[in-house]
């Protein structure tokens, strides 16, 4: 698939997505425990694809997205939002105290130039949370449908974090872990036969029942073994010096 031909599913995914849905307040989701010890050190913020599902606090924070439903929500509750790429952030090198990206960077093909723009924001032991998912065995016709452009093998995320000078300062198992190919298979058919209606029952029934049951992070320091793990949430730091500590091949 070409870079174009993903943008433009993403856009029609989610602008679809965020046109009939309401804007999450951070404070629902099982990282703002994570989130909430972070912001006294973190008095410039900058979130990266939230859609209205934001992790950060919304006043005072900047956010880029695509999405124009997005940027306009966002702005109107005291976000400072404007629409934009992650492959191109339009901010100085080192702005930035914190920066976050969940279920982004899996959508965008080069991935290297992502991860290059996501540390340039970062002040020196600037803080990094992304999340993504793992296992290219794993792919579901769920991946193709929401525009991702791939699942990591976790020795080549590895190999990322390090050429980019980040360290692993620790990680959870994250979001949904799937195991039902029929159901997902199911989900899709529903979402492309009778997107408005599917779009509707995610948006106003199954996610809000997501929120009730999520679980609280369970996590480890450094890299958890990914052996087994779909999806995984990682919080770095930038490198000011020293050899990287936690390049460990964790295939």
């Amino acid at each position: 698939m070409q870079p174009n031909e993903l943008a433009a599913r993403n856009s029609a995914f989610y602008d679809a997505l965020w046109a009939d849905t309401y804007l999450t307040s951070p404070e629902s989701f099982n990282t703002w425990a994570l989130i909430s010890d972070l912001l006294p050190a973190a008095a410039m913020r900058l979130e990266v694809g939230p859609g209205l599902r934001p992790r950060l606090p919304i006043s005072g924070t900047h956010f880029i997205d695509a999405s124009p439903p997005a940027v306009e929500r966002l702005g109107a509750r005291g976000g400072i939002a404007r629409a934009g790429e992650i492959t191109a952030l339009p901010f100085v090198d080192q702005g930035f105290d914190l920066v976050a990206a969940f279920d982004v960077i899996e959508h965008v093909m080069d991935d290297r130039r992502v991860f290059a723009e996501l540390t340039r924001m970062l002040k020196e032991n600037g803080c990094l949370i992304f999340s993504v998912p793992l296992h290219p065995l794993h792919w579901t016709v769920f991946d193709d449908y929401v525009g991702h452009a791939r699942r990591y093998k976790p020795a080549d995320l590895v190999q990322m974090i390090a050429d980019n000078e980040l360290v692993v300062e620790k990680s959870a198992v994250f979001g949904m872990q799937p195991n039902n190919p029929r159901m997902l298979r199911c989900a899709v058919k529903m979402l492309t036969e009778h997107r408005v209606a599917a779009t509707r029952w995610y948006n106003w029934i199954f996610f809000p029942l997501g929120l009730l049951l999520q679980k609280r992070l369970k996590w480890v320091a450094g890299l958890l073994d990914l052996t087994a793990v779909d999806e995984v949430l990682l919080v770095c730091r930038r490198k000011t010096s020293g050899p990287f500590a936690q390049a460990i091949d964790r295939s």
